[in-house]
């Protein structure tokens, strides 16, 4: 919120942006504390929505966008830093293009290295990449020099046109988190959409700042099947259901043959949405 007024005080103030924070129950004074904040500081066209309960990422996401009134929807995770008026150019560039339906912006490490910020769909062939651990060779997610035409972008920072957006049904809402930025832009381009990535922009983001390692394993085996019995064939899904157990009961093994608490707990959980 500070760093997205710090850079963006001209445009709030002349109502040319606006912010909508969508709190998620989080149990604790954050509603009050933001708010307490926006009135302090008395800042311009910033309003607050207290969810009743922690609907997930896309819903959350989704309320917002229902209470949005500009032509380009920019989603940012609560966890970022803004450090410079890139989204705004992301915005002015996609105006420019018409067949650029959702832009995704370049995250980067609070350390200032690159994060993946693009990624291949998980056909197949990638699912079985992904398992296998091949995404960390860059053979799946990426974060590419200059602007290029891509499969999918990272929710954590993307502009979408809001009209898309709506006729998309917007995020999933059975996706609580993880793989509903994926998800929506296959969506967008099985319906003649274009999604692009866009590098010129320095966004600071906390990566996985909002969840444990164990809960984002387990929702990402979740929702990858969730995926595939959604847009893949029963065959595929098959395919993926048992690339998935397959993992799961190596590392639960490896973690009894050596103590390790952590696989236990985590592949535990993941044979129990498998």
């Amino acid at each position: 919120m500070e760093s997205l007024y710090a850079q963006f005080e001209d445009e709030f103030k002349s109502n040319k942006i606006e912010l909508i924070i969508v709190d998620n129950a989080s149990g604790d004074d954050s509603v009050k504390t933001i708010q307490k904040e926006i009135d302090k500081h008395h800042y311009k066209n910033m309003h607050l929505i207290a969810n009743k309960e922690n609907a997930g990422f896309g819903r959350g996401c989704n309320l917002g966008a229902k209470h949005a009134k500009g032509k380009y929807i920019a989603f940012l995770n609560n966890d970022t830093v803004v450090k410079d008026h890139g989204m705004l150019k992301m915005a002015e560039y996609m105006h420019d293009r018409k067949g650029i339906a959702i832009l995704g912006g370049q995250l980067r490490n609070f350390d200032g290295s690159l994060q993946a910020s693009a990624g291949k769909f998980y056909t197949p062939l990638n699912a079985f990449l992904l398992m296998t651990g091949m995404q960390k060779f860059g053979l799946l997610d990426k974060s590419p020099t200059k602007i290029v035409q891509v499969d999918w972008v990272k929710g954590g920072l993307f502009v979408i046109r809001s009209e898309v957006f709506q006729k998309l049904g917007g995020f999933d809402e059975k996706i609580f988190m993880y793989t509903e930025d994926m998800e929506l832009c296959y969506r967008a381009k099985m319906a003649g959409y274009k999604v692009y990535f866009y590098p010129y922009v320095k966004v600071l983001h906390a990566d996985q700042g909002s969840s444990n390692r164990t809960f984002a394993i387990v929702n990402i085996y979740k929702n990858l099947l969730y995926f595939y019995k959604k847009h893949r064939t029963h065959r595929e899904y098959l395919f993926l259901k048992s690339l998935l157990k397959t993992k799961a009961y190596g590392l639960l093994l490896t973690g009894k043959l050596t103590k390790n608490d952590y696989l236990i707990k985590t592949y535990e959980e993941a044979l129990k949405v498998t």
